[in-house]
């Protein structure tokens, strides 16, 4: 799958095809294409080691946080 922004260039929204996955696809300029269009939200992964202190600095600095939350 690939995943790419929408952009403007003028009047019109483009989404491009890199050149890896049209050689990979055997596609050429002017070939037709089938898309399917639906967005896509992407959610960055903590890897564990980050997630464990990040739980861990939340534990240790609760007051902290509690206190910084309104402000």
């Amino acid at each position: 799958m690939v995943i790419q922004k929408v952009r403007r260039v003028g009047n019109s929204f483009v989404v491009t095809i890199p050149k890896e996955e049209m050689e990979r696809q055997g596609l050429g300029e002017g070939d037709e294409v089938a898309l399917e269009v639906r967005k896509v939200v992407m959610r960055p992964q903590m890897s564990p080691a980050v997630r464990a202190a990040f739980e861990q600095s939340l534990e240790t600095y609760a007051a902290d946080f509690e206190y910084l939350k309104d402000r």
